[in-house]
């Protein structure tokens, strides 16, 4: 997604990025030298004493954050909404931080950070060359413990206490160092780490899969009485019992060895189209220096531009923001802004052609990775029994078939559709009208779609920023927050090590009992060079009765960071990518399960998780809320109450195109997972994308248009078969917002009533009851597809 830059002086990056006992020598040298001097490290961390370890295994079922899939790290964008997840072998293992016994002696406890699990992570500490090490020590303990944890079972009693808990408490060190690596590898991402990253993760999957096919922990599992345990624990089991079987527990022989091979190229293959796309959005750069060709830029992204050009040409004389040179790049908060607003059709036109070509070429074409990608997912669906892959991504969500999938898209696309032509053709007539000659090409659309929107309802939203200051959007967030569920949350940075100066610390803790419940980091601005685009929440560690922990969230954002002195001025669509993200880490934080694989978001369906994140970008549009905190940064005015219901009529605006996309690109996800056999179809995938686009796109798209290759979501991450859950997620959450209205937004006390209730059950209850169970808890009936129509303004 995002734009890394030019890697200048790669030592200093190194410095900044990894500081440790090297520092000196890495200031010194040059990138080869450097590499060479982590090889050395490297091989000197392989030594025999790293295999000196203790004699007790920490525990825990834990979620190794694989580049593949991460279910428990949910990404937010515009087009490229999404999340990390993981293959079904993984759903049983979480992250988390405390344990019950280490591995390792404390003298390879203290060396390695990675090694140490007894708290937060020593994030001032950790280097790349820590990675294989770790990694290397805590899954040798792992697989020891859990050979003698196999060989023990047929003599324990089959209680969950004997069979379920020791595997959460024996599995945890790998979640959460793993985690901690792959949070690394997304937010300060360099050469070195990406090397170590890939050197390690073939391992962590083999044994990963060792465990869930395990015969004898499923023997053990199924030999439960399920029945008579408490509904929380009941969907545990269950949950566990499925998810060995599509882990490949009942398969034998040559069928067994095919399977985990094909885990293991489809592991390889999603860290690849995920580089690929990262090693190609950095790539690209557009120097501008004539001041006509930034005309129409807004101040904020002029200062960005020139930063931008500053930062990667250290040895060029420094630009400023009123005379350039000025650096435009793929990165979001670059590229988007351009689009908006530079009155340039020709330099949007080069802009965008590089934005749906990503990937697409030379050594990082992501093209024959996704062939590859896609046949192998439907060859190890078809080993475990189903017809395609959609039906195996299916069989654990929310949605009881992939026609039901459709009957929601289809529904939502005769609404969307029309409304969306309409749009169009008023758009043109927009345009027409202000000088535009000739068909609306697609390069033009943005800027024109933000002429109209600021002629229909009379404001900039660049105007907006100086009342969308980070530290009071997130005053008011907290304080919507603190009224509706009975939190109260306080930064206390010093509380924990962080990886960059800009990252907060926050905790959590219950308005009533005052007793700490959670902690979050926070890392809000775009850093091209070294953090992966989008934005995210994971978790690092989760509640477990069993392991004693409390919630830690990461919550990852990619907004526009501090210019010149002046913080950060967001966007109203940043501010509502921070509340998105806010909303998955409340789901995280506020549960109140006490088994850790129900806690949560862990063993929530994946088409239920997005109900939270979705719900709480609502807020942003109710009054008392926006008023509490939408003041200009220097002057301390309050938005104008006028501007506030422009915000909001402007919500409305180009809906049925905003929709009609989003069906689209589910649609393409299910038509290639459900439909689409690489094998045997004359198709191929771009063919496919080319035909639901015309079924679907209602301005046709540029032939050369690669969108698949950087989708990264269904092809690096979790939403295989599975894109379609923003909008199946969006039904809940607009109803669930309705109860609110029923309730009557004006009134405090009827909302905090409504909000402990959604605490108590959405928020609260995480995995332990189905999610139309916990939904039909809050709401008292099922959802429908009404409220979400309405605010969309579609009904």
């Amino acid at each position: 997604f995002s734009s890394r830059g030019e890697v200048s002086r790669p030592s200093l990056r190194r410095k900044e990025s990894w500081p440790g006992v090297s520092h000196s020598v890495f200031v010194m040298t040059n990138s080869g030298a450097v590499r060479a001097l982590q090889n050395v490290l490297q091989r000197a961390r392989r030594s025999p004493r790293t295999a000196r370890r203790g004699s007790a295994v920490a525990a825990a079922v834990c979620m190794p954050a694989l580049a593949l899939m991460r279910p428990w790290a949910l990404v937010r964008g515009s087009q490229l909404l999404g999340s990390w997840g993981m293959p079904p072998w993984s759903h049983n293992m979480r992250g988390g931080l405390k344990v019950i016994a280490r591995s390792g002696s404390a003298v390879a406890t203290a060396e390695n950070p990675l090694m140490d699990c007894s708290d937060l992570p020593k994030f001032t500490s950790i280097e790349p060359v820590h990675v294989e090490p770790a990694v290397e020590s805590i899954l040798e303990s792992l697989k020891v413990n859990f050979k003698k944890f196999e060989e023990e079972l047929p003599s324990k009693p089959a209680t969950y206490e004997e069979i379920v808990e020791p595997l959460e408490k024996m599995k945890f060190p790998l979640g959460y160092s793993w985690g901690v690596i792959s949070h690394l590898n997304g937010v300060k991402n360099s050469e070195a780490l990406r090397e170590a990253y890939q050197a390690a993760e073939p391992e962590v999957v083999k044994t990963s899969l060792h465990l869930e096919q395990s015969q004898a922990v499923y023997k053990s599992l199924s030999a439960l009485d399920i029945d008579s345990l408490p509904e929380p624990r009941k969907r545990v089991v269950a949950a566990a019992i499925r998810d060995m079987r599509l882990s490949g527990v009942d398969l034998e022989g040559k069928a067994k060895e095919e399977f985990n091979d094909i885990a293991l190229k489809l592991s390889e293959l999603g860290t690849k189209f995920q580089n690929n796309l990262l090693d190609a959005t950095k790539a690209y750069e557009l120097i501008l220096k004539d001041k006509a060709d930034v005309d129409g830029l807004p101040p904020s992204a002029l200062a960005l531009a020139s930063q931008s050009y500053n930062q990667a040409k250290l040895d060029d004389t420094p630009g400023t923001p009123e005379e350039g040179p000025w650096r435009l790049s793929l990165d979001f908060p670059s590229y988007f802004p351009s689009m908006q607003h530079l009155k340039s059709s020709q330099i949007r036109e080069k802009l965008y052609r590089a934005w749906v070509t990503r990937a697409s070429e030379a050594e990082l074409d992501n093209g024959p990775l996704i062939v590859e990608i896609l046949t192998l997912k439907k060859r190890s669906s078809e080993l475990l029994g189903f017809q395609n892959y959609a039906d195996m991504s299916i069989s654990s969500k929310m949605a009881d078939s992939v026609a039901a999938v459709d009957a929601l898209t289809e529904q939502l696309f005769k609404v969307a559709r029309p409304a969306a032509e309409r749009e169009l053709e008023e758009l043109k007539a927009f345009a027409k009208g202000k000088g535009y000659e000739g068909d609306l090409k697609i390069w033009d659309t943005t800027y024109w779609s933000e002429r109209l929107k600021e002629e229909t309802y009379s404001y900039d939203e660049e105007a907006l920023r100086p009342y969308f200051a980070l530290p009071a959007v997130l005053e008011g967030m907290f304080g919507i927050a603190s009224k509706l569920f009975g939190i109260e949350i306080t930064r206390e940075d010093e509380a924990a090590e962080r990886w960059h100066p800009d990252v907060m610390f926050f905790k959590v803790a219950d308005s009533e009992s005052k007793e700490r419940i959670a902690s979050f980091y926070l890392d809000p601005y775009a850093r091209p060079g070294e953090k992966r685009g989008g934005a995210w929440m994971a978790d690092c560690m989760g509640r477990s009765k069993a392991l004693n922990t409390k919630p830690v969230a990461y919550l990852t954002c990619n907004g526009s960071p501090p210019v010149g002195g002046k913080p950060s001025l967001m966007t109203f669509s940043e501010a509502e990518t921070l509340f998105h993200e806010f909303g998955h880490g409340l789901q995280h934080m506020l549960t109140h399960v006490e088994e850790g694989d129900a806690a949560g978001i862990n063993n929530v369906e994946w088409d239920a998780v997005e109900l939270p994140s979705q719900f709480m970008e609502n807020w942003l549009y109710h009054k008392p809320t926006v008023d509490s905190f939408a003041k200009h940064y220097e002057t301390g005015e309050a938005l104008p109450a006028d501007v506030f219901e422009k915000i909001k009529g402007a919500r409305v605006f180009m809906a049925g195109t905003m929709m009609t996309r989003q069906l689209q690109i589910g649609a393409l996800d299910m038509e290639l997972h459900a439909r689409f056999d690489a094998s045997k179809s004359q198709e191929g995938p771009f063919d496919v994308q080319k035909r639901i686009a015309s079924h679907y796109a209602v301005i046709e798209p540029l032939e050369e248009d690669r969108f698949l290759c950087s989708f990264q979501h269904i092809f690096a991450g979790g939403y295989s078969a599975g894109y379609y859950s923003y909008k199946w997620a969006e039904v809940l959450s607009a109803d669930a917002f309705a109860a609110f209205e029923e309730a009557g937004l004006e009134d405090e006390k009827a909302l905090a009533e409504t909000g402990r209730r959604f605490r108590k059950t959405v928020l609260g209850a995480g995995g332990s009851r189905h999610p139309s169970d916990v939904y039909r808890d809050f709401r008292g009936k099922d959802a429908t597809v009404d409220a979400l129509l309405r605010h969309n303004g579609l009904l």
